[in-house]
């Protein structure tokens, strides 16, 4: 997936909060493997940045919906939250993408064994 330079994404059903949002592209990070910038087309001015879960949590294995992983949405990727000190990733609501058609599903994992903002690089 850290191939991936710019690809047009399609969400299956609108990410919370971004409901009026409507096409997005997905751009690499020059000089940080698996760190992509997930940037709302022409209207809304929405910029997330992700992280390729295999790159930066490499131990991190949600289930995945039967429906997702038939649809070749196979790759996770994680929101950073940057703020003050290390960034964090929200564990709990990864988004998992088909990088070959740009469908892509945001998962909202229930329970508490998934953190809302794990440290990177932490244990």
């Amino acid at each position: 997936m850290s191939s991936v330079s710019s690809l047009a994404v399609t969400f299956t059903a609108p990410m919370p909060g971004l409901e009026g949002a409507d096409g997005f592209t997905l751009r690499s990070v020059d000089g940080a493997p698996g760190l992509f910038a997930l940037e709302a087309s022409a209207g809304t001015a929405v910029r997330l940045f992700l992280a390729d879960a295999s790159v930066y949590v490499p131990g991190y294995s949600p289930p995945i919906p039967e429906q997702a992983s038939d649809a070749g949405q196979t790759t996770t990727l994680l929101v950073v939250n940057p703020g003050t000190g290390k960034p964090t990733v929200n564990l709990a609501a990864p988004l998992v993408l088909n990088p070959e058609t740009g469908t892509c599903t945001q998962l909202l994992l229930e329970g508490d064994a998934y953190s809302l903002r794990a440290e990177l690089g932490g244990a």
